[in-house]
């Protein structure tokens, strides 16, 4: 599984954007190996009846409370402190991930460490900093809806300063570049001269023209959560209407390009993975991973939209002797010795780009990311299977863990998507068949869910196959719909079929499917 932890919300309240899990169909070996179409769905048939999934009638639950934002997020210790501070005054840092994660992506961890190490003082105080490694739009996520207060914040551009501003904070900032980097389109090598050949120089615009004209696949991720996604996707609306990108011409134009897009990744660490496989062709990336990233030198990378120069900010609310321990990092931050440690880990690249500004502050910002949530499925309705994992060692806070995230996530599903829900231990029960998610299904989906209980053992790809016969047959009665399959499991199969044996049909499907892992 990808992720060890309860559940990573708000990746729950994004359900259908694509989440930080694993497709299953997502190596090259499964791609080589997989079935034809009709022969995956002839062979998935053939399995399923030989599963024999047992139909459970979920009940019907009539206390469905509708939760505010932070009672659906997760404890931000989710996410991890990194370096631990020591000092008599410590500040907290929510850092940009590209330089908060393992090496070579740790740039502020390194120099964090550096400075603890020198006992700086105010005022007779030891001075220490705490790195927290958290995606820039979470932190926004965090300290807008679940009470988070970090010392510093560390985006990895200034378009998320403008949005906390816009939500009411008072932003100070300390530093308008800590590091420089950028964002931009990736491309293969073969795909760059073919794209090039007929429409010339990489621009966001040229892309969205052969995206629209087929000629094109282009993955880009979720500005929810992902800087880049967030930053491109805002250069996608401005070439749409530069005038207005927020426009209903603008709005328009991205349903029509949204029918044709991949599913959105949650990170651009999803999208590295793919592409090191040879899985993406063309896709949105960040120069600094980009560059750390040997697999990917059969691509072509050209900057694109607003800088990424990780900006650092505090705020009011933090005492004027931590605003001063804040200043004090900053400035080590902007030290040669520490200038020169960010080169060698791949910052500080193409100095000399120019932003290409979307003409949006703070507010407009949000407003994009609204826009992207109503139009990101294409104006076509979603399909999904919630595969749960009830299996003796799911018993206890693993599976009370599941049943909350899924109850509370259910209320951001809209009511013009399918939702059906499946579960396993040894078996396979079908818990709810698939139906448009009105407020009685949403009601049955919670009451299914609440009633699962765990024991036995492990048929995940058993279970898996269910699924994706559910999904198979809704879509014939809506042939436009997009399917999705979500695995919520803390481990490895051992019963059932073995991943081996139903790998070529998943990837002869080519159904997205993620998986949620817990304990």
């Amino acid at each position: 599984m990808c992720k060890r932890k309860k559940l990573a919300l708000p990746a729950m309240l994004l359900l259908f954007a694509a989440l930080v899990g694993c497709n299953v169909s997502s190596t090259n070996t499964d791609r080589e190996n997989a079935l034809s179409y009709d022969n995956a769905v002839q062979e998935l048939e053939i399995f399923v009846k030989d599963i024999a999934p047992e139909s459970i009638s979920a009940p019907l639950d009539i206390n469905i409370a509708e939760p505010d934002a932070a009672s659906v997020l997760a404890d931000i210790d989710t996410f991890p402190i990194m370096v631990a501070g020591s000092g008599q005054i410590d500040i907290e840092i929510a850092a940009a991930t590209e330089m908060s994660a393992a090496a070579p992506d740790d740039w502020m961890n390194v120099i964090a460490e550096r400075f603890n190490g020198e006992n700086r003082t105010i005022g007779g105080k030891t001075v220490s900093v705490s790195i927290r490694k958290i995606t820039s739009g979470e932190v926004v996520t965090y300290m807008t809806d679940g009470g988070y207060r970090p010392d510093l914040y560390a985006p990895s551009n200034y378009a998320w300063g403008e949005m906390l501003k816009a939500h009411g904070f008072n932003v100070i900032t300390l530093a308008d570049r800590l590091l420089g980097n950028t964002a931009g389109i990736l491309m293969e090598k073969k795909t760059h001269e073919t794209f090039t050949a007929k429409y010339g120089d990489v621009t966001v615009d040229k892309v969205l023209e052969a995206s629209l004209a087929g000629d094109l696949t282009f993955a880009y991720t979720n500005p929810f959560t992902s800087s880049t996604g967030l930053n491109i996707f805002t250069a996608m609306l401005h070439a749409f209407d530069p005038d207005n990108p927020l426009s209903a011409a603008a709005s328009e134009k991205l349903l029509a390009y949204q029918r044709k897009s991949p599913p959105v990744a949650y990170t651009t660490a999803v999208l590295r993975d793919q592409a090191s496989k040879g899985i993406i062709k063309a896709m949105v990336m960040e120069e600094q991973a980009y560059h750390n990233t040997p697999e990917l030198k059969d691509y072509v990378y050209i900057p694109q939209g607003i800088r990424h120069d990780h900006p650092v900010y505090t705020f009011d609310y933090v005492s004027p002797e931590r605003q001063e321990a804040a200043r004090l990092f900053a400035e080590y931050c902007l030290s040669a010795q520490s200038q020169k440690l960010g080169d060698e880990k791949g910052f500080n690249l193409h100095n000399e780009y120019r932003e290409q500004s979307s003409g949006l502050d703070g507010a407009g910002f949000i407003s994009a990311q609204k826009l992207w949530k109503q139009s990101k499925d294409g104006g076509r309705p979603i399909i999904a299977v919630f595969v749960a994992d009830i299996s003796g060692s799911m018993d206890g806070l693993p599976l009370n863990g599941l049943k909350e995230s899924l109850v509370s996530a259910s209320n951001f599903i809209g009511a013009n998507n399918y939702v059906g829900l499946v579960s396993y231990d040894s078996n396979v029960y079908v818990n709810l068949e698939i139906g448009e998610f009105d407020d009685l299904q949403r009601a049955y989906f919670s009451g299914g869910v609440k009633s699962l209980s765990a024991g036995g053992g492990t048929a995940t790809y058993d279970a898996v196959l269910v699924g994706l016969s559910m999904l198979l047959k809704k879509q014939q009665e809506l042939p436009e719909a997009k399917l999705m399959l979500f695995v919520l499991s803390d481990g490895q199969q051992n019963e059932g079929y073995l991943y081996s044996r139903v790998a070529p049909i998943v990837g002869g499907l080519q159904i997205p499917i993620y998986s949620i892992a817990y304990n």
